[in-house]
């Protein structure tokens, strides 16, 4: 088997890149581990940037997006039970989108179907071969068959523990990672929102999200030890502590119900550089994570994706490297203001085992300053919406 583009992972980086490159007849294969209805399960993400829901447009799988998206032009804080508005839209001009996730793939499975795009699912052992030459491959097995396939490069979308950084030379990785002390236990319930914002809420007792999926099913966060037991956070108790965290206007407004969705995630920062090695090249997950209080994770692999697209576009319609040489620099400046954005933010709205009493105080003048000064709503603004793709 040959293509020109062997893509490992059918996350949304991997999917998003393989439209693209479809739509403009660049041979693509998608290699996926897993099979459809367990990537299409998985609860992640729910806030596209603008830059995102554009790009998703531009591939022409924003149909439904544009029926069920709710658009958000700003979010609300809160600290000590006084919550605060930023007006993204008035500082920025631009807003965000809820939108799961799950909703996505969906979206971009169902395109690759009627677009004729191949996937193979259930592809194990996947192994990358000879990424440093100009003819690379990619191997695997299916139900104990072997199959290979020959390509021009090789796309690493798998994922944070996938095959594909892996396949790059400790002697030419370099990693930066930063480890958060405490994760999100999170809830999803068939029950309306507490609030037509998002809220993030600091308190005594840690970080609480208010947040949702749709009208009629909201998305909740506290945060909690990572070794938290689940068992011990029976639904009346999360949303005992929810709404102390929340503060008493928004909890009055909070509506219990089941759970049906209830995990545990642990927060990291991480980047792995530089995102090309010979014929392989990194984009999503595969090459960095950030902790999910800014939104900034499915929204930084269509960042990659939209900036990858361009760049093997340019060598398939003029034969130059340019845009493939330059592309791990120009995607990693973005990466990284992003995984700043992500740190202050949490750094700003999570409690620490450090927090002592001078660290609450910093916090608490921190948020001070940014419900009185414009400018500060301003950069939280810019970065929250996106900053360009670029």
């Amino acid at each position: 088997m040959r293509t020109q583009i062997a893509i490992v992972g059918a996350g949304p980086a991997g999917m998003c890149l393989a439209l693209l490159l479809h739509a403009h007849d660049v041979d693509v294969v998608v290699l996926e581990r897993r099979d459809r209805a367990y990537v299409e399960g998985r609860v992640r993400a729910g806030v596209l940037e603008q830059g995102s829901v554009e790009l998703l447009a531009r591939l022409g799988v924003d149909a439904r997006l544009k029926r069920e998206g709710l658009v958000h032009g700003g979010i609300k804080l809160s600290q000590g039970g006084e919550t605060f508005h930023v007006d993204l839209t008035a500082l920025t001009g631009r807003s965000v989108t809820v939108y799961g996730q799950q909703q996505v793939m969906a979206d971009l499975f169902d395109a690759a179907e009627a677009r004729g795009l191949p996937i193979e699912w259930n592809a194990a052992e996947v192994a990358l071969h000879d990424i440093e030459g100009e003819h690379p491959s990619v191997s695997w097995t299916r139900d104990g068959t072997a199959a290979a396939l020959d390509c021009d490069f090789i796309i690493g979308c798998d994922g944070f523990h996938g095959v594909s950084r892996a396949s790059i030379p400790a002697s030419v990785l370099r990693t930066y990672e930063r480890v958060y002390p405490f994760g999100w236990l999170g809830i999803l319930a068939d029950v309306p929102p507490a609030d037509h914002e998002l809220i993030y809420a600091g308190h005594d007792h840690g970080f609480a999200l208010a947040s949702m999926r749709s009208p009629t099913r909201s998305r909740y966060y506290i945060q909690c030890a990572l070794d938290e037991d689940i068992a011990a956070w029976p639904d009346d108790r999360f949303w005992d502590e929810l709404c102390l965290r929340l503060g008493p206007e928004a909890g009055e407004r909070v509506v219990r119900g089941p759970a049906f969705e209830k995990s545990i995630a642990p927060l990291r920062s991480f980047v792995g550089e530089p995102m090309r090695h010979g014929r392989l090249l990194l984009a999503g997950d595969a090459a960095h994570i950030v902790p999910p209080t800014g939104a900034k994770g499915m929204n930084l692999a269509l960042s990659d994706v939209a900036m990858l697209a361009e760049a093997l576009l340019h060598r398939y319609g003029t034969g130059s490297m340019t845009g493939i040489d330059g592309y791990s620099a120009r995607a990693l400046a973005r990466i990284w203001k992003a995984e700043r954005f992500s740190w202050w933010f949490t750094a700003l709205t999570h409690r620490f085992p450090e927090t002592d009493g001078f660290s609450r105080r910093i916090q608490m003048a921190e948020l001070d300053y940014l419900k009185g000064s414009r400018a500060a709503q301003a950069m939280l603004a810019e970065n929250y919406v996106g900053l360009p793709m670029e």
